[in-house]
């Protein structure tokens, strides 16, 4: 039997840690691990037009499943090429382990053709980036990448020169236990005996959840329920804690909507459950405050904390919710179901009123329609810039269905790269790609891979041909639009050159039915639908502020705009409120 070389014994490793896919491009320095790939029947190389797609399509993947990904990218440029993805993966505590190959080990620090120093390039994205320059160290290396990258939720970047993946591997090491999922974190006691007197003592508490409720839905209600307070969510806490939540008052922030932020400034006691909600402006300051996250680093970076509690959402919650006095008093949390639902109310309009009719077509309009027929358990990722407010108002969940994208990082481009790497990890799942044609066109490219894998994905384009997002920081800054407009092809008919089914909407009337024609194709799908470029209102306070970069400096201030239907599940849960 032939003797492994190392980029064998380096694709075994990734085999053993449950990697099925490399995403990347191939290329020289590459070839030798490409090559081990091909020879192993345990995983798969996909093969993306950027190594940005192969990034982004690597985050998504471990986003779906919570399992370890990984992507690759040959030397120089073309590693180079993954950092945007990279960023945002790391960012959004995607377990991802990155390979960048080299060039010959014995030109590094020469000036080499294509050198870079990925090592160094790559460590602000990572938890762990280190070179192997020698067979001996690669296997122990890559089990610490790979445990940093699991253990802390990130990414981790191996840098492996062309030549010594090459080499022959030396004898098989001992096969060591590889990380392969993170453990519970529970409290000390001082700060479960600390918490639970800071809540007893309070008359109105306030939750407000982030990411870091996924998988603790049941808790959440249970403990809301018993302390009666609101349950407010960030745009990342929005799949896991908004459905089936009787304590529903909406979500904070530049793109929310409801009673949020009021509920979180009129309490006495605001809890953050598993939240890095970045926009501290929308925080109160003199309300008591105490933050649950599993990350420690997370505690206390936004706001002043009256008390820091290290612990998972769920594991906290359980020690809490045996401890905490059930309060008897719902006039805090009816008052802001009240309000959150006459807010509500109040935006109704805004995609109900003549939308049928209007032309172009409303994105609002778009939104809640697809929102409607997509599948139950559909996955949606969004592009950043406008699609992330139809998101946010308009795609319900329901606890099965996930919506990701860049929330963190804010990347464009990145819907049509995550919605490969969330259809790899089920063909039979239905994956929406809500793009704008901005972000779109930024990675066309990799629509030529879903027609290559027969990915079964459908692409809803909101085409307005301009930088919507852009375009609104510029109005409320007092500034023209400027190079924010775009022309565009017929993307439908684009589609239908790359092999896959496309069709055009203009009209309102023609939208659902397009939708329901390319959801029923088996294939990759692209519906691009017109809609209008000044559809989103502004309240007339609005400032400068508020808008760039998503902060918000002074004000309570949000975007106006329609809230689909989310709007019934607050007439549901007032009605539900006990009448004296």
């Amino acid at each position: 039997m032939a003797k492994q070389n190392v980029a064998e014994q380096f694709v075994d490793i990734l085999v053993r840690a449950g990697v099925q896919r490399l995403y990347g491009v191939v290329g020289d320095s590459l070839n030798p691990v490409v090559d081990a790939v091909r020879r192993n029947a345990a995983i798969d190389w996909v093969h993306v037009r950027h190594e940005e797609t192969a990034a982004f399509a690597a985050g998504a993947e471990a986003q779906i499943t919570g399992k370890l990904t990984a992507c690759a990218g040959s030397c120089g440029p073309g590693n180079l090429h993954l950092i945007n993805g990279l960023y945002d993966a790391h960012r959004s505590m995607a377990p991802v382990l990155a390979l960048a190959s080299h060039i010959p080990s014995s030109e590094i620090g020469l000036g080499y053709f294509q050198e870079t120093h990925p090592e160094q390039l790559f460590r602000e994205c990572s938890h762990y980036s280190e070179m192997v320059s020698s067979p001996k160290q690669m296997p122990r290396l890559l089990q610490t990448a790979i445990q940093n990258a699991v253990g802390r939720s990130g990414v981790s970047v191996v840098t492996l020169p062309g030549d010594v993946a090459a080499e022959p591997a030396p004898d098989k090491p001992a096969e060591t236990a590889l990380v392969t999922a993170r453990p519970s974190v529970r409290p000390g006691d001082a700060e479960i005996d600390r918490l639970v007197d800071m809540i007893d003592r309070a008359r109105k508490v306030t939750l407000f959840c982030g990411s870091g409720t996924a998988g603790a839905h049941a808790e959440v209600m249970e403990f809301a329920g018993k302390i009666k307070s609101p349950v407010g969510h960030a745009l990342r806490g929005k799949e896991w804690i908004q459905y089936d939540n009787p304590y529903d008052v909406g979500m904070s922030g530049l793109l929310g909507y409801g009673a949020a932020y009021e509920a979180t400034h009129e309490c006495d006691l605001l809890i953050l459950l598993g939240t890095d909600f970045p926009y501290n402006a929308f925080l109160p300051d003199d309300v008591q405050i105490a933050q649950i996250d599993v990350r420690p680093e997370h505690l206390g970076r936004r706001s002043k904390l009256d008390l820091a509690v290290w612990g998972d959402v769920r594991e906290t919650l359980r020690c809490l919710l045996p401890r905490v006095r059930e309060k008897t008093d719902r006039r805090f949390l009816d008052r802001m179901l009240k309000k959150h639902a006459d807010a509500l109310e109040g935006v109704v309009k805004a995609y109900t009123r003549k939308v049928e009719r209007h032309v172009p077509v409303h994105p609002e309009y778009v939104a809640a329609v697809l929102d409607e027929v997509a599948d139950q358990d559909a996955v949606f990722t969004v592009d950043t810039g406008m699609c992330n407010v139809w998101a946010a108002r308009y795609i319900s969940p329901n606890g099965r269905r996930r919506i990701i994208g860049s929330f963190t990082h804010g990347s464009m481009a990145n819907a049509l790269p995550m919605a490969i790497g969330a259809q790899f990890t089920d063909r039979g799942r239905q994956v929406v790609s809500m793009s704008g044609d901005g972000g779109f066109s930024m990675l066309m490219g990799d629509f030529l891979t879903l027609v290559q894998y027969d990915l079964p994905v459908k692409v809803v384009l909101f085409n307005n041909s301009s930088l919507g997002m852009v375009e609104l920081e510029m109005l409320v800054a007092g500034l023209p639009a400027y190079g924010t407009t775009a022309k565009n092809p017929d993307f439908a008919a684009v589609a239908r050159a790359c092999g896959a089914y496309g069709v055009r909407v203009e009209k309102p009337k023609e939208l659902a039915g397009a939708l329901k024609d390319a959801f029923r194709h088996k294939g990759p799908a692209l519906v691009d639908v017109v809609t209008d470029p000044n559809a989103l209102s502004i309240p007339p306070k609005i400032s400068a502020e508020m808008v760039t970069g998503f902060a918000l400096s002074a004000s309570k201030m949000v975007l106006d705009g329609g809230v689909g239907r989310m709007v019934q599940m607050a007439r549901s849960n007032l009605r539900n409120i006990p009448r004296p």
